[in-house]
């Protein structure tokens, strides 16, 4: 019965094996990774350098890159998995494009974001670097070979895919109106935290992370499969404890 009802919405399981085994992975790092936002020990880069750390572990002694470098690294591969599977697997029905070029354009965004709108003054650990790069690059990949493996299946009886459209952009651009408000705190060699002001910032602690949830839930309705919902699952664990770290730092 429970079944049924949930593939009115989704595709069946994956059959295949690697998938289903990457998308577990997938959960259970970026589920890890948010518990451990949430216990105060936080990936290492920009203004959390440093922040929660083990203060047995010099700053000095980790092995460092500027922030707008670590980002560039973290963001470019996924970026390039999405602009590689047009060339790889030039044919693909609507639904497959849709998901594809979301997943293009978001990092496309992201890299755009970080060469002419962010604003750095941190470093980045570049394990963390590395940790955040392999996680999006097996994410996107893992989402765009997984549909490919689908296609010509029949779809879900409920269609969703125009509507994850919508949601896709409101998304993205809210996530960019708050990332552009948050530049405008700082002028350059400027360190200090600024409470953010404007937009939902008096509404919400972190409304570019919420944004950015709305944008990642379109993967489920551009490819409604329990893979995209446990890559969505394990997202909003790091974001909520994103959130909560953002929410420490506030000045009371």
């Amino acid at each position: 019965m429970v079944l049924s009802v949930l593939l009115r919405f989704i595709y069946p399981p994956p059959s295949n094996l690697f998938v289903a085994a990457m998308s577990v992975i997938s959960l259970v790092s970026l589920g890890y990774s948010g518990i451990m936002e949430m216990k105060g020990k936080h990936m290492q880069y920009s203004k959390l350098w440093n922040f929660g750390t083990d203060q047995k572990i010099s700053a000095d002694k980790k092995v460092k890159i500027s922030s707008k470098t670590g980002m560039i690294i973290a963001y470019t591969p996924a970026f390039l998995v999405g602009v590689g599977s047009f060339v790889l697997l030039p044919v693909g029905d609507f639904r497959f494009d849709l998901l594809r070029s979301a997943i293009t354009i978001h990092f496309f965004k992201r890299i755009f974001e970080v060469l002419f709108v962010h604003k750095f003054s941190g470093w980045m650990d570049i394990d963390a670097g590395t940790t955040i790069s392999l996680s999006y690059f097996t994410s996107s990949a893992t989402m765009i070979y997984s549909h490919y493996l689908i296609q010509g299946f029949p779809e879900p009886q409920t269609d969703l895919k125009y509507f994850g459209a919508l949601l896709f952009l409101v998304g993205i651009s809210g996530n960019f109106y708050h990332h552009y408000l948050l530049s405008k705190l700082r002028i350059k060699g400027d360190k200090n935290y600024k409470i953010p002001q404007g937009g939902l910032f008096s509404l919400v602690i972190c409304p570019h992370y919420l944004f950015e949830i709305m944008g990642f839930f379109r993967n489920f309705m551009h490819f409604p499969n329990i893979i995209s919902i446990l890559l969505y699952t394990g997202k909003c664990f790091l974001l909520d404890g994103k959130e909560l770290c953002h929410q420490k730092m506030v000045p009371v």
